[in-house]
């Protein structure tokens, strides 16, 4: 039988083969960012069977499962893991021209080995194979990073976060390279003022001091964020609706903080205000420590209410936002940049209307001192598939240098996820393969093309976050 995920999967034309196979296909992966668990790395977890780490905390799949009429008790409900994943199995093949039917097929092929479609006839057979293998040693989580060829794995951390399980890892000898990085979200997360204040409760505890007032809650941030240095971090990651640069005071400051402290919720005004001026001092510390900050922008989160009171956040009800970035995002990133305090920085859109506008935005800001320094980032969410990537590939090349793109990420919870990588990979050389092979790239310049594609699928990425020292 003819294998759907073959050599030359997505690679329609002779030069896209000869880049994606001389170039792309055997380097190792780096993951700056994800959602993986340290526990798990740590612990090199074993999964007790293909649904636990295949659909569990899977939003993507969900989603699907949802639209494809699949009612809830077979999806986050009580049925048993081999009814929720034998469901998957009947949704996977409406999936098809959705990402899910590649990425499953590809995970299939290059984690477990197995080429068959997965479909309500294959179900049992397949589930049973990869069971079985799941209960070896080569397939709990260290061994399945490896099995994937990972090199660095950077993982999404609270600054309150102990680090305990980066300690472990790292002094365990495990060949990848697991770092935690900055992601301070709550911190800015001043309109509900209850789980406010019990979150600088915990910080203050983390930091080994009480947070009295605002100065004192950017000290405790301050020790922190030294902390997670200390422990290898190299990147900050925001995830924002917007950018916030409202004017406003030191006063302005310290005056919402106690307001919000003592239960009281800010106004709408207060709120933007208190989160452009945090934003503004954790960006500071980020160009101190010569680290890189993402802005990931434009997610609009839990808006199916019934549901959000039933399973909570992260379980496929958010959605992408239609908010104004353009004039924010100038204000506060030229703010950074007159102070000379602008880090090196990774723009993600959300919304595929701001591909050209983050774009645009990032290169304003480029000053010669780094290749890349401020650059649109990869398809992110809703966008990390192959008409989303295009898109971003097509902006970053049109507005931009596409040959010092950094690449791509997984952004995901699953151990299974690095066949993404893969995937991007081919859809970048079959980009570049095309231009050759229809005269918009000289042919003459394969080599060049060739050290381009090895940049972008690992290199550049290397050596702009320091992964190289």
């Amino acid at each position: 039988m003819e294998k759907f995920i073959d050599k030359n999967f997505m690679l329609t034309n002779d030069a896209a083969q000869e880049l994606y196979h001389g170039s792309a296909e055997n380097l190792p992966i780096i993951d700056y960012h994800c959602h993986l668990i340290p526990q798990m790395i740590a612990d090199n977890y074993q999964f007790r069977n293909l649904t636990e780490i295949w659909l569990g905390g899977d939003h993507y799949k969900w989603r699907a499962m949802r639209g494809n009429g699949v009612p809830e008790e077979y999806i986050t409900g009580g049925k048993s893991d081999y009814e929720k994943f034998e469901k998957w199995a009947e949704t996977v093949p409406y999936t098809m021209r959705n990402p899910l039917y590649h990425w499953t097929h590809l995970e299939l092929s290059r984690i477990f080995g197995i080429d068959k479609l997965l479909s309500p006839e294959t179900a049992r057979e397949i589930y049973e194979e990869c069971n079985a293998k799941l209960q070896t040693e080569e397939f709990r989580a260290q061994g399945l990073m490896k099995r994937c060829n990972v090199e660095v794995v950077c993982t999404t951390d609270d600054p309150a976060d102990s680090l305990e399980y980066h300690k472990k890892i790292k002094e365990s000898g495990f060949s990848v390279k697991v770092f935690p990085a900055w992601r301070p979200d709550k911190a800015m997360a001043v309109e509900n003022p209850v789980a406010y204040k019990a979150y600088v409760e915990k910080l203050g505890e983390a930091a080994g001091m009480e947070i009295r007032n605002y100065e004192d809650l950017l000290q405790a941030l301050q020790k922190r964020h030294d902390f997670f240095a200390e422990m290898g971090c190299r990147l900050s990651d925001h995830g924002l609706e917007t950018f916030y640069a409202e004017d406003y005071t030191e006063s302005d400051l310290m005056q919402i903080f106690a307001k919000v402290m003592s239960g009281v919720k800010p106004t709408e005004e207060e709120n933007l205000k208190f989160k452009s001026g945090i934003l503004y001092d954790l960006a500071v510390m980020d160009a101190e420590k010569g680290w890189t900050q993402q802005f990931h922008i434009g997610a609009i989160r839990n808006n199916n209410t019934r549901m959000f009171k039933i399973l909570g956040p992260d379980t496929g009800y958010d959605a992408i936002h239609d908010v104004q970035c353009a004039a924010a995002g100038h204000k506060f990133l030229d703010r950074l940049d007159s102070a000379g305090k602008l880090a090196k920085t990774i723009l993600y859109n959300l919304n595929p209307k701001d591909n050209e506008v983050l774009a645009t935005m990032a290169y304003t800001f480029n000053d010669g001192t780094v290749p890349g320094k401020m650059q649109l980032g990869s398809g992110w969410w809703f966008l990390d598939q192959e008409d989303g990537m295009r898109k971003q590939l097509n902006a970053l090349s049109a507005l931009g240098l596409l040959s010092r793109f950094v690449g791509m990420l997984t952004d995901s919870r699953s151990f299974l996820s690095y066949p993404r990588h893969e995937y991007f990979r081919r859809i970048l050389c079959n980009v570049i393969g095309g231009d050759v092979e229809s005269g918009r790239l000289p042919r003459s310049e394969m080599k060049f093309l060739s050290k381009m594609v090895a940049d972008i699928s690992y290199y550049n990425a290397r050596n702009y976050f320091g992964f190289d020292k």
